[in-house]
Formats: C-alpha cells, structure tokens, sequence
C-alpha cells in the first residue's frame, strides 16, 4: 500500500481529494493530511511517504517555498491548484504531475499510474545504492559514496579539500577545482565522512585536515591547498587544535 500525505490549506479539497484517491485506488492510502504547512513540515521531517499531493497556493505559505523547505524529497510530488499558470515552475520542481482543481477523474487516474511507476523505480535504486555502498564500504575504506543528480560518485576522501554549507545544500570542493554540489545538509555529509580525515571546522564548512596549508593562529583562520581560506570558529578552535 502506498501512503500518502496531502498538504492544503482548505479541509473541503482535502476531503474531496481523499474521497477520490479511496474511489479510483486501492493502492493509495492517506496516512496524514494538513491545512497548516508548518505541521506538514514537522511531519514530512520525521516520515517518507510515497507521495505529496501539495497545494500551490497557500496563505500562510506558497506551495514552492515549502518544497524548499524540505529536507527530504524522496518521493514522488504532485502539486495541486486551481491555477494552470504554474506547470512550469512544478516541473521545475521535480513534480511528477500536476492537477487542476476541481481534480478530473482521468487525470488521477493517470496521476496515480505515474505514482506507482516513480515508486517502483525509487524502491529498486534504493536496493541498488545500498548494495553499492555495502560492497565500496567493504572494500574501499578511503572512498565515500554521493548520491548527486541521479548518480551514485565514489570519491577518494584524498580528492576533498573541503565542503561548505548552503542551507539545504552542501558544495564539495575537490583537489581538480571541481565542485559537487549535493542535496544533503552539511551535518548529513558529515555523517558519512571518515573522522580521522576531515572536520567541521565551521558551522559552514568541513575540511580535509591533510589538505591544510597553513593555520593562521592571531586572525582565526585556516589556508587550503586550494588557497581558500577558511574561518576557524571559536568554539571549535580547542577541538581543533587538539587534532594536530
């Protein structure tokens, strides 16, 4: 059974949309509806569904700044409005449907076909990635396993000068001058580096400490091989220097 959450600021839509998905499936179950965005997001923050059915339009908060808000994404979307001005931006979104209200019978019918396909997809390449990084944690104990734009990287924790922090977002900067850019918190990353190689130097940053040139004692700051300076945070600074 798939679960489903529905976030919409009027009880009406909700309870129409719930009576419709219990008459067209019986493969979909609600597990949690919310006409207050701020409760869906406490929610959404300690359980996965399969599937968002999200109202754009809302007063307190618009549909897109709350997807923005999320800290997780790993199901499928589907955004709901009486508006059709906003199909683009829900694509832009990685919505993989969108629905006019009042909601057509075959438009859910069809939406409900797209659910089951993104679940089916995300259940085997979830089984995949976590044979994946089972087989490099087994084998390669200086590699780290990133899940980026649909692509699972193996990278050398040599390879990493640092990382910096951008909300929900963490850039990691790599030894070529590449950049990566995940869709993980900075503390997320954190989790999975190895201890003994890197540390969070800053609330916004994490380096490699064997990629440390210099460490500016006076102005609080460590230089990278990369050259960027780093700030060192004053609460860190002990932690730090007991590194070394």
């Amino acid at each position: 059974m798939l679960k489903a959450v529905i976030v919409d600021d009027e009880p009406k839509a909700i309870q129409s949309l719930i009576w419709e998905l219990s008459n067209f499936s019986q493969e979909i179950e609600v597990m949690a509806s919310f006409t207050n965005p701020d409760e869906a997001l406490k929610f959404l923050h300690l359980n996965t569904p399969d599937c968002l059915f999200l109202d754009v339009q809302m007063p307190t908060m618009g549909g897109f700044q709350f997807l923005e808000q999320l800290s997780n994404t790993d199901f499928a979307i589907i955004i709901t409005t009486a508006y059709d001005e906003y199909a683009i931006k829900a694509l832009k979104h990685e919505a993989i449907d969108y629905l006019l209200k009042p909601i057509d019978s075959d438009d859910l019918r069809d939406c409900i076909s797209k659910i089951k396909k993104y679940s089916d997809r995300t259940i085997n390449s979830l089984k995949l990635e976590r044979i994946l990084k089972t087989f490099n944690s087994q084998f390669d104990k200086k590699k780290i396993t990133i899940n980026t734009d649909g692509k699972l990287l193996f990278l050398d924790v040599d390879d990493i000068v640092y990382i910096e922090s951008d909300g929900n977002y963490s850039t990691l900067f790599l030894q070529s001058r590449k950049k990566i850019v995940v869709t993980k918190k900075l503390k997320e990353v954190d989790a999975i580096l190895p201890e003994h190689y890197f540390f969070r130097i800053h609330n916004s940053y994490i380096i490699n400490l064997n990629k440390i040139k210099a460490f500016i004692k006076n102005d609080g700051y460590v230089i990278m091989d990369s050259d960027q300076k780093i700030p060192v945070a004053r609460q860190r600074k002990s932690d730090f220097l007991e590194k070394f």
